[in-house]
């Protein structure tokens, strides 16, 4: 499997007072899984999301990673090869002059050879419809915004990453923007990658999850299927979330 989480908790010390944002989470996701979390604001999705990727040491538990635990500073130093996290709005990461060099920040980072990373590059830019000729030397800061969102999850998935972390990937996308995008990553997720993802987008997150996670004050408030979930509306509308209209 590629990951596990085993009862994981995290507080935040405020004013020499611990407070608890994720509490006793425990999952496990084999590969080429779709997990879907959904919460209201304030639920600890994003607190999870950086303690699965690592930027966060959790307080108790583990976060296991083909079997290695991200408390341990070995298996920390290696966890940039197996997850790629994409922020909330990751086209405010783009920094590079071209959407090239942006794209092969990674696997130039990572020391692969002139060779790989230019065909990593042109690949995970053909995987998000970005094409080499048209795109490669022109500015990320001249694309609309669904482009340079684009551009921004090539960047991670240039990487390579078996397991791709999404942060609210369709935020702020017009319709058809985030239909586009929200393909693209089914697609992504069918050629074997693992996708975690949060979703204000109840339909999204039924329509393509194999499992859903619900948070409510950091804690695990239903986990299972979308059919399972999905099947408790009274339960969800009582934590102020709503129901797919399809499931």
């Amino acid at each position: 499997m590629p990951l596990a989480l085993e009862q994981l908790s995290y507080s935040y010390t405020s004013y020499d007072t611990h407070v608890p944002a994720v509490r006793n989470v425990s999952l496990t996701l084999e590969d080429g899984e779709f997990l879907g979390i959904i919460g209201h604001t304030g639920s600890g999705k994003s607190t999870l999301l950086q303690l699965m990727c690592g930027l966060l040491q959790p307080t108790s538990g583990r976060v296991l990673i083909d079997g290695d635990d991200l408390t341990q500073s070995g298996a920390r130093k290696t966890v940039h090869t197996k997850i790629g996290m994409a922020f909330q709005y990751p086209e405010y990461q783009l920094f590079a002059p071209t959407v090239a060099e942006d794209v092969a920040f990674g696997p130039r980072n990572a020391k692969m050879s002139a060779a790989e990373i230019d065909h990593r590059v042109r690949e995970s830019m053909s995987t998000l419809g970005l094409d080499y000729e048209r795109y490669a030397k022109k500015s990320p800061f001249e694309l609309s915004g669904g482009e340079m969102r684009r551009v921004a999850l090539a960047g991670v998935l240039a990487s390579d990453p078996k397991i791709l972390i999404l942060d609210e990937p369709t935020a702020g996308l017009d319709p058809a923007g985030r239909n586009r995008l929200m393909r693209t990553i089914k697609e992504i997720n069918a050629a074997g990658k693992t996708i975690i993802m949060v979703s204000h987008s109840m339909e999204d997150i039924a329509n393509h999850a194999t499992q859903v996670l619900v948070l409510n004050q950091g804690g695990v408030f239903a986990h299972g299927t979308p059919e399972q979930v999905f099947s408790q509306p009274i339960a969800l509308r009582a934590i102020n979330l709503g129901v797919p209209q399809t499931t």
